[in-house]
């Protein structure tokens, strides 16, 4: 049996502090634009049916239950307990939490606090840029204070995360944009910007990539189909357009996690395997997948270092997500492993070290988390 007793998740969101219904919960389920087609649920998909085979047992329902009698069940504890059972259920010890999206989601702290666990946060850099933007009057203050922000922030912040894949897809230009360049880029999107407006400039997207790297914290950097925002349709995210982000970055200390990936998993692990500083992440790549994520973790394992993979559940909003994302992930891995292992192939030992090594040990390597 492959064990895996510490896990550390090391790239999830908040949980909601709202009572869900059937239709509500369902929209958290799966990463559309808008609800099931009439006569279908999100229930009927891997995601859903990972969520009625994990999380009824830890509300005291037999695994499978249908959808209503387990939301009834939810309701009938109320969000605190239903959270907080399972969070604990899901055996993630450390949450490195993305604080960068709307809605009334609980911070670090509280998510630690649900979990009997550790919380450390994840800056977003796209809203630290549109924070900033909304107190900035000048294209000098403005510059200025972004470079004071993020280097503020790296001083009680784990790792910064960036949407520049999903909000203009990852053929950036892999050297830092000019002072002209960056200057001129500046005043042409705080002039046509209403307050609150999103950053899309490929130039600034550019500009908060570099000053994140200066900064030495890890950078996440989203990619395959992991992330979607309103609104936005990019099709570039397929990792290996960072090739040459990846080679301009090399020596500056900083390590690049490539969130997601999936369904380009494999490129991911191959840029991994490529760049020393460059490491794949197994989130949504797992949940997505349900019952087929071992084969999907076996195509990953095939090509990455095992010491370039880290776990994480990439949840948002529903509790559930979290532990789907942990005990989908253990279920693979102990699969894999194990069957490696059964066949002669790997020696337990080194079995239940490189599992160890996924699981938890190559996240706090790369976060300098406990």
């Amino acid at each position: 049996m492959i064990e895996t007793p510490s896990l550390v998740d090391q790239y999830c969101h908040g949980i909601l502090r709202t009572e869900l219904g059937l239709g509500t919960f369902e929209a958290h389920l799966a990463r559309s634009e808008g609800p099931p087609a009439p006569g279908t649920t999100f229930f009927d998909t891997q995601t859903g049916f990972a969520v009625r085979r994990w999380c009824p047992p830890l509300l005291g329902l037999e695994p499978h239950c249908p959808p209503a009698r387990y939301l009834a069940r939810r309701r009938e504890l109320g969000v605190p307990e239903s959270g907080r059972r399972l969070l604990r259920g899901s055996g993630i010890t450390t949450y490195l939490v993305d604080t960068g999206l709307p809605g009334d989601l609980t911070g670090p702290g509280e998510l630690a606090a649900a979990g009997a666990a550790e919380a450390h946060e994840i800056i977003r850099l796209e809203l630290l840029a549109e924070q900033v933007a909304d107190t900035s009057g000048t294209v000098e203050s403005f510059l200025a204070n972004l470079a004071e922000s993020v280097h503020g922030a790296a001083v009680h912040a784990v790792a910064f995360t960036s949407l520049a894949g999903v909000r203009h897809g990852l053929a950036l230009a892999p050297e830092p944009p000019g002072p002209g360049e960056v200057r001129g880029a500046a005043g042409r999107w705080l002039a046509g910007r209403p307050v609150g407006g999103t950053l899309t400039d490929p130039v600034l997207l550019r500009h908060l990539l570099w000053i994140a790297v200066a900064s030495g914290r890890p950078l996440q950097l989203h990619a395959g189909l992991g992330e979607s925002e309103p609104g936005l349709r990019i099709d570039r995210t397929d990792p290996v357009l960072l090739t040459d982000f990846a080679r301009a970055t090399a020596g500056f200390g900083t390590d690049l996690i490539l969130l997601h990936g999936y369904p380009y998993h494999r490129h991911a692990a191959h840029l991994a395997g490529v760049f020393p500083h460059v490491y794949a992440d197994l989130g949504a790549v797992l949940v997505r997948t349900g019952a087929r994520a071992a084969a999907v973790l076996a195509e990953v394992l095939e090509l990455a270092p095992f010491g370039k993979l880290i776990f994480s559940s990439g949840a948002r909003g529903l509790p559930e997500l979290h532990v789907v994302g942990a005990r989908l992930f253990r279920e693979a891995l102990a699969r894999v492993l194990g069957t490696w292992v059964a066949e002669g192939a790997w020696s337990l030992t080194d079995a239940q070290r490189v599992a160890a090594m996924i699981a938890s040990e190559n996240a706090r390597r790369v976060y300098a988390v406990k």
